[in-house]
């Protein structure tokens, strides 16, 4: 059984010879037959809003309010909220509520509205909680319209109005940010914006009066049905005015400040593509790579492409590039390779590490070993070890200490660095890779490596 559900009482995923499936139990058994023969998950399926599932038999025991076995559509790469640029999580918002809207028309309506029923595959968001959906009850208010407003509209405004890098506060608030904690951050001038002081402002103010009573706000209220449509298209409209901020970053404009010739520039694409088409993985992570310029070598031949970085700037632009381009096997990503994404919820049990969501066959990571060996003083054995949990094979760029690059690094630093040299760096990552080629790229210093994990 997979943590990820255990709380939902109507049934729980779970991985049975390596492959995801969901047991659904008799308490949902209602909710989702109606769910099947009321034409939502047709048309949810037609428009590929939300993954494909088949009803499956298991030779395996079942617990005793067991109803159903189904089997999802199988998601290459699992990712969180607080890995996404600000526009992914702007469209996963507005999947979301184009959903309810839709579920609302077929008479029943989302249960939950949380970020992580959401997941990116073939360059689009897509619903993945066949369990979700219920019943529409005459009158009632949308149950999830709290959950939804902490998932998804104050990571936005935060992103918007204060900082681009607060969705990170989702790590620590697992179900949301508090919308008292919002209002609290938000600038005045946030509060121009009438979606944002109803539904942050005046939402949290709400909350705040019913917390002491016996009965929460949602069951004070009622609400019609084409109140609760007039609410998501404020809610729609809210989130398609929050924009992510003009700011410039160290990296966001990393491909106009290298000091790569035009000709070295062009054989470091030559012979990355070479690399790739010799070890042909299916699945590949591209560690540091700003706006994904490698990386499009290899989801443009199909390889299955995790674009990650630690710049929101650049992953903001790569996936903006991803959507107007309609790419299908790229997926830009926010990651701190210092920090990386841990284990969270309950028993550190809910929401897996990046290194136990992440197994690819191969691993890029083009210009970054002096940022992580000089900036953040890893050493080379840590990085190797590092890079070969993930994947069999490594592309690597070393970049010599004499690089100007590089020398910027020192600059304002001492340099403590005496084992920052190929001998040193061949030396350590030969105990985990074999090499397989090694080039020297043109008009410079820098090499570029093909390993094998041992």
């Amino acid at each position: 059984m997979e943590n990820t559900s255990y709380k939902d009482p109507a049934g729980f995923v779970f991985v049975h010879n390596s492959e995801i499936y969901r047991q659904i139990n008799l308490l949902g058994k209602d909710d989702y037959e109606y769910f099947m023969v009321s034409g939502l998950y047709t048309e949810l399926l037609q428009k590929e809003l939300i993954v494909k599932h088949e009803e499956v038999s298991l030779d395996i025991d079942v617990s005793s309010p067991f109803y159903k076995f189904i089997k999802p559509y199988q998601i290459a790469y699992i990712t969180y909220p607080y890995e996404w640029s600000f526009s992914a999580l702007k469209d996963a918002a507005l999947l979301t509520l184009k959903i309810q809207k839709l579920a609302l028309m077929h008479k029943m309506s989302l249960k939950d509205a949380s970020a992580y029923n959401i997941q990116f595959v073939n360059g689009k968001p897509i619903f993945i909680d066949t369990l979700s959906f219920e019943k529409y009850q005459e009158n009632k208010p949308w149950k999830a319209y709290g959950q939804f407003c902490r998932h998804f509209l104050a990571p936005l405004a935060l992103m918007s109005y204060v900082d681009f890098s607060l969705n990170q506060l989702l790590i620590s608030n697992i179900d949301g940010i508090p919308l008292d904690i919002v209002s609290k951050m938000l600038p005045l001038k946030s509060k121009l914006n009438m979606g944002v002081l109803v539904h942050i402002f005046l939402h949290s103010l709400s909350q705040k009066k019913y917390e002491n009573t016996m009965q929460s706000e949602s069951k004070q209220a009622t609400m019609s049905l084409d109140s609760q449509l007039a609410l998501l298209s404020s809610l729609e409209d809210t989130i398609n005015s929050l924009h992510f901020p003009k700011i410039f970053t160290e990296w966001g404009n990393y491909y106009e400040n290298t000091n790569y010739s035009n000709e070295a520039f062009d054989e470091k694409h030559v012979i990355v593509k070479s690399f790739l088409e010799k070890i042909k993985p299916e699945t590949l992570c591209d560690l540091g790579a700003n706006r994904g310029e490698f990386s499009r070598i290899a989801s443009n031949m199909g390889v299955k492409t995790l674009s990650v970085d630690i710049d929101p700037v650049a992953v903001e632009d790569n996936y903006l590039h991803m959507k107007k381009n309609k790419e299908k096997f790229i997926l830009p990503l926010i990651q701190d390779f210092n920090n990386l994404s841990p284990a969270i919820g309950f028993m550190n049990d809910e929401r897996e590490n990046f290194i136990s969501r992440f197994k690819v066959d191969a691993v890029m990571a083009l210009a970054l070993i002096h940022h992580m060996a000089i900036s953040n003083n890893l050493p080379f054995k840590n990085i190797a070890q590092f890079f070969s949990s993930l994947g069999e094979y490594l592309i690597i760029e070393f970049v010599p200490k004499e690089d100007s690059k590089v020398q910027v690094l020192l600059s304002s630093r001492e340099d403590i660095f005496s084992d920052y040299n190929k001998s040193s760096f061949e030396k350590e990552f030969q105990e985990v890779y074999n090499i397989l080629e090694t080039i020297k790229l043109k008009d410079s210093d820098r090499i570029l490596y093909l390993m094998r994990r041992k």
